[in-house]
């Protein structure tokens, strides 16, 4: 069993109030999508007005190139960038590889050997790692589970964030078969596409508690 209680990253964010309700529950990351194909997307403008106090803000980026990526951080007082689509190694620099937060999709990988080689690939090049479910590059997020069995054999250059369709139904079994750093609550704590239920929020906070404090 872990016994590290992971950090909470809640994302897809459009609405303060909801925000509100993610900080008074501990979450230690907010996540703002600028993807326009995504129902959850948000303009940096109206991200920047959205007020977080101290805790650290991230950009979801999947179409953009570096220059675009950079300008919103600017604006929408981003703490990291999270490359989600097929930005390259050389953008990761530019940004600045401390403020990087690279998605995965092991699904992509067909053996183990070939996930660490993605994972050691990019350990020069960011601070942390998200992974998901699905297999397609450039489309967000798919609100699936992500098969954790295929990360039980890898080691992780840095900490990790487990994504995909997280709620408190799941995440029993999610923590006690795998040993995330943080986790990623979106989908699976929403009344409709980017309005977060402070309920499931606050039942899927308290799974995570219960399950790595149990005896």
């Amino acid at each position: 069993m872990n016994k590290k209680l992971p950090f909470i990253k809640v994302c897809g964010q459009t609405h303060a109030g909801t925000v509100d309700a993610s900080l008074a529950l501990g979450a230690q990351y907010i996540g703002f999508i600028f993807h326009q194909g995504s129902p959850r997307s948000i303009t940096p403008e109206r991200a920047a007005a959205i007020q977080t106090r101290f805790t650290r803000r991230v950009g979801v980026f999947v179409r953009q190139q570096v220059e675009e990526i950079m300008h919103i951080m600017q604006i929408a007082c981003l703490d990291y960038a999270q490359l989600h689509g097929a930005q390259t190694i050389e953008d990761a620099r530019r940004i600045g590889v401390h403020r990087v937060i690279r998605t995965i999709w092991p699904e992509q990988c067909g053996s183990a050997a070939a996930l660490q080689a993605k994972l050691d690939e990019w350990a020069p090049h960011c601070a942390m790692y998200l992974l998901d479910a699905g297999a397609n590059v450039g489309s967000g997020g798919t609100g699936k589970c992500l098969d954790v069995e295929r990360l039980l054999h890898v080691n992780f250059p840095h900490p990790w964030i487990l994504a995909g369709g997280i709620n408190a139904q799941n995440i029993p079994e999610l923590l006690t078969r795998c040993a995330p750093d943080g986790i990623d609550l979106n989908s699976g704590v929403e009344l409709a596409p980017g309005l977060k239920d402070p309920v499931k929020l606050l039942a899927a906070v308290h799974a995570c508690r219960t399950t790595v404090h149990r005896d």
